[in-house]
């Protein structure tokens, strides 16, 4: 009995079984993108809740002026990480991003684990970033005199007299249209709103450079180290979706010369606007001025230039928006992922015939955030994701370096320098993260985790293709 049950724990993919797969007709995807494409892949998933919303609560809350160190602490954290996310991602060019590099490294069981948390990641954040950009659109529809009725702005939870929220409802229902039509349409909207998001961006800080005042600085750690630290736990939420640009390995030209320049790529450009934004906030506007929604446009209007809030409030839309696209992107890649090994059932890993998208991972999709996002408040959400991100980044390095040990000799378009230390500073960095959120997320994790594994055993492990190919040996 236990040896049965370690056989299909541990039962392993191979590189010629993960090849195989993306070269099958009826699982194939449109190889389309490029290295720039993926950076602003990247990038569109960066940047937009962190650095219009979330910069200015935890820097008020958490860690004061010094959320620069927060994002720094933060960044260096993902870099460790991304390091080994572009190992792996130019090894293994397939859909599913961390949740394949477990199954080859480390076996089917640890690999349902990180795919479920990879969905606990990808869909519970999409009805929290579309009701932010539900609260941004309504703003600035009621700037220029149209205000939405409070019954379709927002759900019975969210605000009093509220029955639906529709405008997060809407937003999700155009994302999910552009997700079915196609990756290389999906990638042309994403790359038009990352740069005027970036336009946007760079406008504040040549603006708002001229204001800093630099006793607003002061004191640099009203909340001491442990804010610092509170600061970064928070703010992790800015950086997830670099991980995205792994699961779009399978729709890639070059994934082996592309994938390290577009996860690398992305979080770098975004780690040194996150820097000078909060930086230059902080300066303009005292820290305690700043638990606002808007930090960014409120910011603005202190210093004298309301005429820009418009302009910002616009920026943070579109920034939300291209959030919103990659996210959805990459729950759909993952379910189907997941769906092509028979862990979850086959009905999600059917493609469309014409636009070569799995159809039906995106149904599903779409009608649960969709649901959530109408009619449910999540308040907790951010954290939620958040440690579910740090997981996936931990178990990452923990894939590259247990492949470099047992298959030192699979090919390796691009070496994450300095293994294993890199691997272990990315483990240490992301924990200490981790132990920093309240420990109710940790209990919410749990019980995910548990309906997880009711999944598994009552369905995953009976149906995946590598118990069907066991069965028959």
């Amino acid at each position: 009995m236990a040896n049965s049950t370690s056989s299909y724990l541990w039962r392993k993919k191979t590189l010629e079984m993960v090849l195989s797969e993306t070269e099958a007709e009826q699982f194939k995807l449109k190889k389309t993108l490029t290295a720039i494409d993926l950076i602003a892949l990247g990038l569109g998933a960066i940047i937009g809740t962190g650095i219009f919303v979330i910069t200015g609560v935890a820097a008020a809350e958490k860690a004061g002026p010094a959320i620069v160190l927060s994002f720094i602490l933060a960044g260096l954290a993902c870099a460790f990480a991304a390091i080994s996310y572009a190992e792996l991602a130019s090894m293994f060019p397939i859909a599913g991003s961390t949740y394949n590099y477990a199954y080859i490294a480390m076996g089917e069981f640890l690999a349902w684990i990180i795919g479920w948390d990879l969905i606990l990641e990808y869909v519970f954040a999409l009805p929290a970033i579309s009701l932010g950009w539900s609260g941004y659109f309504t703003n600035l529809l009621g700037s220029i005199g149209i205000n939405i009725p409070a019954w379709a702005a927002n759900s019975a939870w969210q605000a009093p007299g509220g029955l639906i929220n529709l405008p997060a409802i809407g937003i999700l229902l155009v994302i999910a249209i552009l997700n079915y039509i196609g990756v290389r349409e999906t990638a042309t909207v994403n790359n038009i709103g990352v740069a005027f998001k970036v336009f946007v961006v760079l406008f504040f800080i040549f603006t708002a450079v001229w204001y800093v005042k630099p006793a607003n600085w002061s004191p640099f750690l009203p909340y001491g180290w442990a804010g610092v630290f509170h600061g970064a736990a928070i703010i992790f939420f800015a950086y997830i979706g670099f991980d995205a640009v792994s699961t779009a390995a399978e729709e890639t030209k070059n994934p082996g010369r592309d994938m390290p320049i577009g996860i690398l790529g992305s979080l770098g450009i975004s780690t040194l606007l996150y820097i000078a934004v909060s930086a230059i906030l902080t300066g303009v506007v005292s820290y305690t001025e700043l638990n606002d929604p808007a930090p960014v446009a409120k910011a603005l209007n202190l210093i004298g230039l309301n005429w820009a809030r418009g302009l910002v409030s616009l920026g943070a839309i579109v920034g939300i928006t291209t959030v919103l696209l990659v996210m959805f992107y990459g729950s759909t890649r993952i379910i189907f992922a997941m769906s092509r090994d028979g862990l979850l059932p086959p009905i999600f890993s059917k493609v469309h015939p014409k636009y070569r998208t799995p159809t039906l991972a995106i149904y599903l999709i779409t009608i649960a955030t969709t649901l959530v996002a109408g009619f449910f408040p999540i308040g907790v959400i951010a954290e939620l994701v958040n440690i579910g991100t740090m997981l996936a980044f931990v178990l990452t390095s923990i894939a590259t370096i247990v492949l470099r040990y047992t298959q030192p000799d699979l090919p390796r378009k691009f070496r994450a320098p300095g293994m294993p230390w890199t691997g272990i500073l990315a483990i240490a960095f992301v924990l200490s993260l981790m132990v920093s959120l309240p420990w109710e997320t940790w209990v919410r994790l749990i019980v995910w985790f548990v309906i997880g594994l009711f999944i598994y055993f009552g369905y995953g492990r009976h149906n995946s293709i590598l118990a069907k190919q066991q069965t028959q040996h």
